[in-house]
């Protein structure tokens, strides 16, 4: 639920009762991950979406009817050959999803008005639930934060509070949302309980160098994908608010300089447009040693192979040089700043996702799939179950 975060935070603050489905687990080509939410108030308001429109109808009436009961149910959605219009996903996949009550009198409001409030805010936090398990623990819940610190709770054995904290920080540090199995003690033992632990984390970073037009769109794009976008040129003519409206900051400073000093992570993308060797190269001396998800840098292939003799004798290694997607973006015949911004987020997105850029007309290759957890560049923050 912590997708639809920001709404229903609202709704939970105005007091509304409400039901919330989750994607609790997925099978084939389902449209949507784990963790992916619809809900529903008590006037019959929906936000957010389960399968992208193949079985939301079916899983408003779930709401409908959860709202009414004060039940939790967790239903299965999948498509049937024997019956092709019955409510299902055409597009052959499988969801399990769960549908919660979050009224005025429900214990787990405290736990999930905590991650709600903590998400609107972008800021880290994990929220837990029972998905499977004794009817006095299903719909349960408890709120992470990074510090530890945690609201709500099970109301069993203090040592699955315990155990469910801790699992909730690990998904959080990757940044992942699936189920996990444990014992309703806390241990792997005794009753088997389905748990399903959703993150949000603050959005990914996209760094821009070069206040150029093609960085205007390009930072267009990368707000589409939910980034946080900088804007960096060490020329304040250039790197203004009036030219950049779209991006979160813009900073005057030298590239390399700012790069050094500035937080990445593994989720972060670096694209550099600034065409300048005398730009370019310490900065891409220093962003290829870095472990970040993606370097990439705009140039023709005259202009690729001379920065790659600069870097090599300023000491980059061929195998750093392995990292650097150049010329940037994916092969579009774009030739407009919009259509060269599309070709570089579409390249983003095939590393992010373990995509291979092809056309998906006559490919046998899954549509919805996940790039592994990465030992190197092509690092995902993956949303999948476990």
């Amino acid at each position: 639920m912590l997708d639809i975060a920001e709404e229903l935070h609202r709704w939970v603050g105005q007091g509304r009762d409400v039901a919330v489905a989750t994607v609790v687990a997925v099978g084939g080509s389902a449209p949507r991950p784990p963790g992916a939410a619809l809900a529903v108030d008590a006037g019959g308001t929906v936000i957010g979406s389960v399968s992208g429109g193949c079985v939301e109808g079916a899983v408003y009436e779930l709401c409908r009817q959860a709202l009414e009961d004060g039940r939790a149910v967790l239903q299965r959605f999948g498509f049937s050959d024997e019956d092709a219009f019955a409510v299902g996903l055409t597009c052959g996949g499988v969801i399990d999803v769960l549908v919660t009550p979050v009224r005025a009198d429900d214990p787990a409001r405290p736990a999930v008005a905590a991650a709600l409030a903590c998400a609107a805010r972008r800021e880290a936090a994990a929220l837990a639930r029972i998905v499977k398990g004794p009817a006095h623990l299903t719909g349960r819940a408890l709120a992470v934060r990074p510090d530890g610190s945690r609201t709500g709770g099970f109301g069993a054995h203090p040592e699955l509070d315990r155990t469910v904290a801790a699992e909730a920080g690990a998904f959080l540090d990757a940044g992942r949302t699936g189920t996990l199995e444990l014992g309703e003690e806390g241990s792997r033992c005794g009753a088997p309980l389905t748990v399903l632990i959703e993150t949000s984390v603050p959005p990914p970073r996209m760094i821009v160098f070069g206040a150029i037009d093609f960085a205007s769109a390009l930072a267009r794009a990368g707000k589409f994908l939910g980034y946080h976008v900088t804007v960096c040129d060490a020329r304040p003519v250039f790197a203004t608010r009036a030219r950049f409206p779209d991006a979160d900051e813009i900073v005057v400073e030298w590239p390399h300089e700012y790069l050094r000093r500035t937080d990445t992570d593994t989720r972060t993308v670096l694209c550099v447009l600034t065409h300048d060797a005398k730009f370019d190269v310490p900065l891409l001396e220093l962003a290829l040693r870095l472990p970040v998800a993606y370097v990439g840098a705009m140039g023709s292939r005259r202009t690729h192979l001379d920065r790659e003799e600069r870097l090599r004798e300023a000491g980059v290694t061929d195998r750093e040089l392995a990292g650097l997607r150049s010329p940037i973006g994916l092969d579009l015949g774009a030739r407009t700043p919009e259509e060269t911004a599309l070709s570089i987020a579409a390249e983003i997105v095939a590393a992010r996702r373990g995509g291979s850029g092809a056309p998906l007309a006559g490919a046998r290759t899954p549509i919805h799939h996940d790039a592994p957890v990465p030992a190197g560049r092509a690092g995902a923050h993956p949303v999948t179950a476990a």
